[in-house]
């Protein structure tokens, strides 16, 4: 009996410790978990009660807060100007927007100058935009920094959800997802951006296709080793992502780029390891016929320790196959032109035809993005992917 007595006074003990430790938690842990994770010293205006995910996904990346620095003042040059740093094969992010009156406005922002800066906050054509590009995802995108009235600024918090940088703004210190335009902490929390299509080009490919346009200069204001891959060999095909947190999706390599489309059922991943294969690839999506370009000749900047000397991978770019109601049927030559089977006319990367009858003339390009297979299928694990 005594040592039943005793057992169950011990339980009772035990449980009473869990309770209070259970208590505690709840009273301290919110704090002491945002102390943990670095949060109220350095972020004193960023209201953590507000936020869509859970904070313990979000980790430190390395540098803090503006660690890494967004470029605020861009300055521009003519493509026409001789530029000796950038090589013909280096890739771009390409921003064509047109204006009130219909104007087209082409820039051109190095990558060798955002895998140091992540961040580029501007305008063009009247719009306020900000240029983002994440290294660990390769992911490249343009958001409209207009949103509820407000303009607002973007830097780098030098925190990773997913292996994905997590931005803020100026405005609120809102934080908010790269890969998805979304803030996932802060007064902000559930307010989406709005995305500008953007294009992944070989500077030789940009200043062809828009020679009137602007190309983002390397006079920062700050001293980098612009040219320099400080993530070097990240992209070989057999590397697992820097700090996912969880198991990489199963369907393709981690590392395989794909280029995606949207669709009324969500999206539809094309693996570069298949464009390049094939070249050219015809589709349909929402019933609308697409079609890939590729061409291969644009650095990897995530290859060797030097841009300049990386190895060469494929743009790929989608269109409408048609002109004024002509449907075209592409495919590469023995030469490596693209070109349509119904003229033979000679087509760009960009969808400009050079050559034949058609010449002078422009596809409909259809919005694209290109990430890494891991960073696209872990926030977007309901993409359908293409198989040839």
């Amino acid at each position: 009996m005594r040592k039943l007595i005793t057992s169950r006074h011990w339980a009772m003990q035990s449980l009473r410790i869990l309770v209070l430790a259970i208590a505690a938690w709840w009273i301290m842990g919110a704090p002491n978990l945002l102390a943990q994770y670095g949060f109220i010293e350095e972020w004193p205006n960023t209201d953590f009660k507000q936020h869509s995910v859970p904070l313990s996904e979000i980790i430190s990346g390395g540098p803090g807060k503006d660690g890494i620095p967004a470029i605020d003042d861009p300055e521009f040059i003519s493509v026409s100007q001789t530029i000796d740093w950038l090589g013909d094969a280096e890739p771009v992010i390409a921003l064509i927007l047109k204006d009130k009156n219909g104007r087209e406005h082409a820039r051109a922002y190095p990558i060798q100058i955002l895998i140091w800066h992540e961040i580029v906050n501007d305008e063009l054509a009247g719009i306020p935009v900000f240029v983002t590009f994440c290294p660990l995802c390769n992911a490249s995108m343009v958001f409209d920094r207009r949103l509820d009235g407000k303009v607002l600024d973007f830097g780098t918090t030098g925190r990773l959800r997913k292996s994905d940088m997590v931005m803020y703004d100026r405005q609120t210190e809102s934080w908010w997802q790269q890969f998805l335009g979304k803030a996932i902490v802060g007064e902000m929390t559930g307010k989406t951006l709005e995305v500008i299509p953007s294009r992944i080009l070989s500077w030789l490919d940009f200043k062809t296709a828009w020679p009137n346009g602007q190309v983002m200069s390397k006079d920062t204001g700050y001293y980098r080793n612009y040219g320099v891959n400080p993530y070097q060999s990240y992209d070989d095909i057999n590397e697992t992502p820097f700090l996912l947190g969880e198991k990489p999706d199963q369907r393709l390599k981690p590392m395989d780029r794909v280029a995606v489309l949207k669709d009324s059922d969500g999206y539809k991943a094309y693996p570069y390891s298949i464009l390049s294969a094939e070249g050219v690839v015809h589709d349909t999506v929402d019933g609308k016929p697409v079609v890939f370009l590729t061409k291969k000749n644009t650095r990897s900047p995530l290859d060797k320790r030097l841009i300049s000397q990386s190895r060469l991978i494929i743009s790929a770019q989608a269109f409408r196959p048609s002109i004024a109601g002509n449907k075209l049927d592409f495919y590469i030559s023995q030469d490596e032109k693209i070109l349509d089977r119904e003229t033979s006319s000679v087509w760009t990367i960009t969808g400009h035809a050079i050559e034949g009858i058609f010449k002078g003339k422009q596809l409909e390009a259809v919005p694209t993005e290109t990430h890494f297979a891991f960073a696209w299928l872990v926030f977007r694990p309901e993409t359908k992917i293409y198989s040839n």
